[in-house]
């Protein structure tokens, strides 16, 4: 069998890692052996503001559905089945965003390049492996590294800064729910404006809303603005999503005309492959799998996550 070294490619020729290298490989071990325990989170400014301005945008569609057209209404049952129909696509929205942003992706280990990694894998005389240079990391098949998260990604799709987070193996599904409820919840908003523009127009503006009516009408026409450019956005999202599944090729492997050497899933084989198991109503479930942690602060080092 070959020297590990002789199996190992680097484009930016870096050697494996060695004994007086800045790398424990014991303390790398526990943090790949408790993982799961912990709540990833990317320290991006760009992607911070972009979360934020997110949340803010449902909370206000929420408040104009609720408050200036669901409220005033006279009829009860119109409000109701509405603002509960309305109410739950934004929590399922908000919910999917949150585990997106808040789970791992898919991020192999960092500085697991050393010669016992290489020696416990076992590898075929001849078997090729990849390093990344930038995060001393074996990458597996289809794997990308991430200048943002700073960390090798398995099966990366892209890096979303909305939901501050890479989209990759383990959160795919979550962004495909955010993307999808966003965009129903923006279809919902429009068709409830309409609804209130022609019940004011027909009306009396006064009685239409508690608000005034130059006030009623900004508002009306900012959430029109906002779920025109909102469902532009996921519905489009949203397509390309769910063809890179069916197809088991992600954006970067697209873009890159990449030559796939894996066994593709395609249509229903890859649907499962991202949403776990047959179909079911549970696909559509963004609380599936959510176990609450205990919060718990970690220093991190060399690496812009840290974990709750």
């Amino acid at each position: 069998m070959q020297p590990s070294e002789h199996r190992l490619r680097d484009i930016e020729h870096h050697p494996l890692l060695t004994d007086n290298d800045n790398y424990d490989s014991a303390s790398s071990s526990s943090s790949e052996a408790d993982m799961a325990n912990r709540v990833w989170f990317i320290r991006d400014g760009c992607g911070m503001v972009c979360a934020v301005m997110t949340w803010l945008l449902v909370v206000y569609a929420d408040f104009v559905v609720t408050f200036v057209m669901l409220l005033p209404s006279k009829d009860f049952w119109y409000s109701v089945v509405n603002g509960v129909i309305f109410n739950c696509l934004a929590v399922l929205a908000l919910s999917s965003h949150l585990r997106t942003m808040l789970t791992d992706p898919g991020a192999v280990p960092k500085g697991n390049a050393t010669k016992e990694y290489m020696e416990s894998l076992q590898l075929k005389p001849g078997e090729v492996i990849y390093k990344c240079p930038k995060c001393c990391c074996i990458k597996p098949e289809r794997a990308h590294h991430c200048s943002i998260c700073k960390r090798c990604i398995r099966k990366m799709d892209h890096h979303c800064p909305w939901v501050n987070n890479c989209v990759g193996e383990k959160n795919q599904r979550f962004f495909v729910l955010f993307t999808m409820y966003i965009a129903l919840s923006s279809v919902h908003a429009l068709i409830l404006c309409g609804l209130q523009f022609i019940s004011c127009v027909r009306g009396q503006w006064t009685e239409c809303s508690d608000f005034s009516p130059p006030i009623t009408v900004i508002l009306l026409v900012f959430l029109c603005l906002e779920g025109l450019l909102f469902f532009t956005f996921t519905a489009v999202m949203f397509g390309t999503q769910i063809h890179s599944i069916c197809n088991d090729e992600t954006e970067i492997e697209r873009l890159k005309s990449e030559k796939p050497t894996w066994e593709r899933r395609l249509r229903w084989e890859g649907m499962k492959s991202v949403f776990g198991g047959p179909p079911s109503l549970l696909w559509m479930n963004p609380f599936v799998g959510f176990r609450f942690r205990q919060l718990q602060m970690r220093a991190r080092k060399g690496g812009p996550e840290f974990s709750v």
